[in-house]
């Protein structure tokens, strides 16, 4: 089975969730210098992979079988290079690796390159790996102009793979930007976040398959590529189904708020411009709508993907008697949704974010709306071998350091009626 290595978001029990959700075959190997994951996957990843994983900033493949040494990156280094024309450019990404052997493996790289009478420099150095930017500019994450090689330090010896994919910020940044509408007075959803939750409810489309469908899907050599429709009753301004659109998923989405609805038409219209998406391939339905009250679709979607809402905005640590009143409404909100979906969306799953405040030390979660999931037929999972807190709630906490209210993250799986 081929093996990788992941460096982690910021959130990395997030992420490995997401990976556990979206590599075919996933398993873990090991954890190292907190953010690496090292892993296998039944299937070959390529340079595409890391576009629609929100939670992971570098993609490696190994390359190596037998026990290597840092004595072997010359001749690794000059076996990744040989298509290269002109002047070769490397570098390396290490971990648990001393500073004074990266340093020695740069010179012996530079002396090999020399050596076989080839123009060559490095990018990086023994205290800090090139930058993502520097990567992609130089053509070395592509193979064409060079190499970065992957090295990772175990208590069973190194791993040693190349550099295949990285997260293009600039893409983020521009979409999440430079769209026409934002909204400050709610939550704004990172781009990233939003391809998380798509990936779990991707898994949750998969999980549902029959064992016959899942062995036949197993025994493909090539990915099929998923085509699904995705609900956002919550839509705001639309960044979910956005990163719907890109990768091809058709959309149904709706919001109480009017001036929501048309923000996200004018941000839905203005990716189509951008990235010349047709409607003709991917379609799109924005309507106004209170999710509270049934759904009134000619067909039903494959998941419900949303985030139902995170309360005011807060830019000062709240008081208890303020949280209180926060919980109470999120707790009928959420209430009122799970029993309008349960009865109008029977058997889609629902992929959602919760609020949950930071009140110094304590977090404060929604604790009434578990009975109301079960009550309306639900039942909370994640993907295998994913840790939570509290297995009777299995959910994902994501917040920034920087903020008061952070998501809580529900996979709700209908439960078949007897």
């Amino acid at each position: 089975m081929p093996q990788y290595a992941a460096i982690l978001g910021h959130q990395p029990h997030i992420s490995l969730a997401e990976l556990a959700a979206s590599i075919p075959g996933f398993s873990l190997e090991s954890i190292e210098a907190k953010q690496v994951a090292l892993f296998s996957a039944s299937q070959a990843l390529d340079g595409s992979t890391i576009d629609t994983l929100g939670g992971v900033v570098i993609l490696a493949e190994r390359i190596t079988e037998a026990d290597v040494t840092m004595n072997d990156v010359p001749k690794l280094i000059s076996g990744e290079v040989t298509k290269v024309k002109r002047k070769v450019t490397f570098g390396l990404r290490c971990f648990n690796v001393p500073k004074g052997e990266v340093r020695t493996a740069y010179r012996l790289g530079k002396e090999e390159m020399k050596r076989q009478g080839r123009p060559c420099r490095y990018i990086g150095s023994d205290k800090k790996p090139a930058a993502t930017a520097l990567l992609r500019d130089a053509d070395v994450v592509s193979g064409k102009k060079g190499v970065e090689l992957f090295i990772v330090g175990t208590p069973n010896g190194l791993w040693m793979g190349k550099t295949i994919c990285i997260q293009d910020i600039d893409a983020y940044t521009f979409r999440d930007i430079e769209k026409p509408v934002r909204d400050t007075t709610v939550g704004l959803m990172p781009p990233k976040l939003a391809q998380i939750l798509l990936n779990f409810g991707g898994w949750m489309v998969r999980e549902a398959l029959s064992d016959e469908e899942k062995k036949k899907n197993a025994a493909r050599k090539h990915k099929k590529k998923e085509i699904y429709t995705v609900l956002d009753p919550f839509c705001g301004t639309g960044v979910i189904l956005m990163e719907c659109l890109l990768r091809g998923w058709n959309v149904e989405a709706s919001d109480i708020a009017a001036k929501a609805v048309n923000g996200c038409k004018k941000n839905l219209d203005w990716l189509r411009k951008e990235q010349k998406i047709l409607k003709k391939d991917v379609s799109d339905t924005v309507s106004k709508h209170d999710a509270t009250k049934a759904f009134s679709l000619k067909t039903l979607p494959d998941i419900v993907v949303t985030e139902t809402s995170l309360g005011p905005p807060l830019n000062k640590k709240p008081k208890k008697s303020e949280i209180k009143k926060f919980v109470k409404e999120s707790e009928k909100l959420q209430e009122a949704f799970l029993q309008s979906a349960a009865a109008s969306l029977p058997g889609v799953p629902i992929v959602c974010t919760w609020p949950f405040w930071k009140l110094g030390d304590d977090t404060v979660q929604l604790e009434k709306v578990w009975d109301a999931l079960t009550k309306a037929g639900y039942e909370a999972v994640l993907p295998d071998s994913i840790e939570v807190l509290d297995p009777e709630h299995p959910s994902l906490l994501y917040q920034r350091k920087d903020q008061f209210v952070g998501r809580e993250i529900v996979l709700l799986r209908p439960v078949a009626q007897s």
